[in-house]
This record gives C-alpha cells, sequence and structure tokens, in this order.
C-alpha cells in the first residue's frame, strides 16, 4: 500500500482530515498530498510516524506491523537472566525481531 493511502488510512482510523493532520503537524495545505507522487524525507516521515506512533516501515510499506509494545523487547531480554543489556543491545534485538517478521512474511511457510 503506498505511503499516502496509509497515511489516509490512519487518518480515518482517528477519524480525522489529511488537512487536520497537515495543521497538527505545522505542515502548509496540500503538503502531504505529495506523497501520492514523492516519498518524504527522513525528518518528515519520522514526524509522521511519531505523530500516529507507528514505525516509519510501517509507512512505507516494509511491514504491516504497525508498533510492538515496548515490553516486548524487555520480555525477549528477560529470557537471557543474568545478562545486563544495554539500550543499544535492546534496540539491536527490535532490528532482528523485524527483520525476521519480514522474512517470514516474504517466504512463508510451505503449504501455507
Amino acid at each position: 500500500m503506498p505511503i499516502f493511502e496509509r497515511l489516509k488510512k490512519l487518518c480515518d482510523d482517528r477519524k480525522i482530515s489529511i488537512n487536520d493532520l497537515e495543521k497538527a503537524l505545522g505542515y502548509s495545505k496540500n503538503t502531504l498530498y505529495r506523497l501520492k507522487t514523492q516519498t518524504p524525507g527522513a525528518d518528515k516521515l519520522q514526524k509522521i510516524a511519531d505523530y500516529f506512533d507507528v514505525s516509519t516501515d510501517y509507512l512505507l510499506g516494509r511491514t504491516d506491523v504497525k508498533t510492538l509494545p515496548d515490553d516486548d523487547i524487555e520480555t525477549l531480554a528477560a529470557h537471557h537472566e543474568g545478562e545486563d543489556w544495554t539500550e543499544e543491545e535492546l534496540e539491536e534485538i527490535e532490528r532482528f525481531k523485524e527483520f525476521v517478521r519480514m522474512k517470514r512474511k516474504d517466504h512463508p511457510k510451505k503449504g501455507e
């Protein structure tokens, strides 16, 4: 699904218009309509993702998973008792989990 379509769906889910979102983000009118034909810069993409509390990968269509609960990483890390995890290591675990999910989606098991 193209970026604009995902954005429109997120707006519809919150019962706001694209114009309302533009105002909330401090963008001029029709800025977000340009996403029908253009890919946004990283800063704009992150600002939109933060507003909706979704990942930039979700907006880009790289995954259908909007977000993961914050405690997912902690839950995974908790299975390694006695080990202390740095914030950087926890972020790496999160990236790996997303990679595995995408790989699973792109290459389903036989018979699925």
